[in-house]
């Protein structure tokens, strides 16, 4: 099963200093039928202005992935944290027993993120934020574990879930596979660029939604940025 959900159908909000896009049900969008795709919870694909950003909130239970394509995002916390991450990098936030955040864009141009909401395999444990810059030439022509709660993905930001973040970096002509599993189920984003999941067309910030297959490829029309979610 593939499905491809196009970015024009996806939910909105524009609040003038956040345009807001969800894959999934989330704040004052309701699909009933897109709640979750396995523990993937939340795929927000927010781009916010100069010098905004969410003042400080709270969260618990939730594994919380950012993904900065265009920018920066800051972070500051109630644990004391406080980071930039930059584009092509990722954060991570494990929400745990609860911690208040605020996140904001502190540059001169608008910046534009993913942020994924994973749900944890076990509630209640000790909050954390982390952060690490991921180089994209690591990841070209092959997915890359970018946070995993899979202890063998070293390189990976770790998170309390039985599921993947992984990202690539496809050039045009290029194929490349990933070995899913039929059991599991993929989220891919096209960030950036033209591809065809398993023959079937994605562009840019498309999501597409696998299940039921034990692997699928990728074939790239045009260089392309990708970020997948592989959970169970």
């Amino acid at each position: 099963m593939i499905e491809v959900r196009p970015f024009a159908g996806i939910g909105k909000a524009n609040h003038g200093w956040l345009d807001a896009n969800f894959h999934f049900s989330f704040a004052d969008y309701w699909n009933q039928t897109r709640m979750h795709w396995g523990k993937l919870r939340v795929w927000n694909d927010d781009m916010i202005a100069p010098h905004n950003g969410f003042p400080a909130h709270p969260h618990a239970d939730m594994e919380i992935i950012t993904y900065v394509r265009k920018g920066a995002i800051s972070h500051r916390d109630s644990l004391g944290n406080e980071g930039r991450t930059l584009a092509g990098d990722v954060q991570v936030m494990s929400a745990g027993t609860g911690i208040t955040h605020a996140e904001y864009n502190g540059e001169d141009e608008p910046s534009h993120s993913f942020q994924l909401w994973i749900m944890p395999d076990r509630k209640g444990e000790q909050p954390r934020w982390d952060t690490r810059a991921f180089p994209k030439d690591n990841r070209a022509g092959r997915f890359v574990p970018l946070a995993s709660g899979d202890p063998a993905d070293t390189d990976a930001l770790h998170i309390n879930a039985d599921a993947k973040v992984l990202g690539a970096l496809v050039k045009a002509g290029e194929r490349i596979e990933y070995p899913l599993g039929a059991t599991r189920k993929g989220y891919l984003v096209v960030a950036d660029g033209a591809v065809e999941v398993d023959g079937q067309h994605a562009a840019t910030r498309d999501g597409v939604a696998i299940a039921d297959v034990a692997a699928f490829s990728v074939l790239a029309l045009e260089d392309s940025e990708l970020v997948l979610v592989d959970s169970a």
